[in-house]
């Protein structure tokens, strides 16, 4: 369980992990569902998440404009 975009930046479950929550992972499923009281989750989503970075310059606005996502195999397109 390595890659868990693109769900941490949208908002997803994943995103509200903090230092010391539980969470359980089910290899055979691929799932991965934190353990965390659904009122201390509501709590946490009050809080909006920051903001993604704008475009980047040079190589790097390249890179992400021609590169797929690593959920599907970050080849060119």
């Amino acid at each position: 369980m390595g890659h868990i975009a693109p769900e941490a930046t949208d908002g997803g479950p994943i995103a509200w992990i903090q230092d010391g929550d539980e969470v359980h992972i089910d290899l055979a499923t691929g799932a991965l569902d934190l353990l965390v009281d659904p009122t201390e989750l509501e709590r946490r989503r009050a809080v909006s998440l920051p903001e993604r970075p704008g475009p980047r310059p040079g190589v790097l606005a390249k890179y992400a404009k021609l590169v797929s996502s690593a959920a599907t195999g970050a080849a060119c397109r």
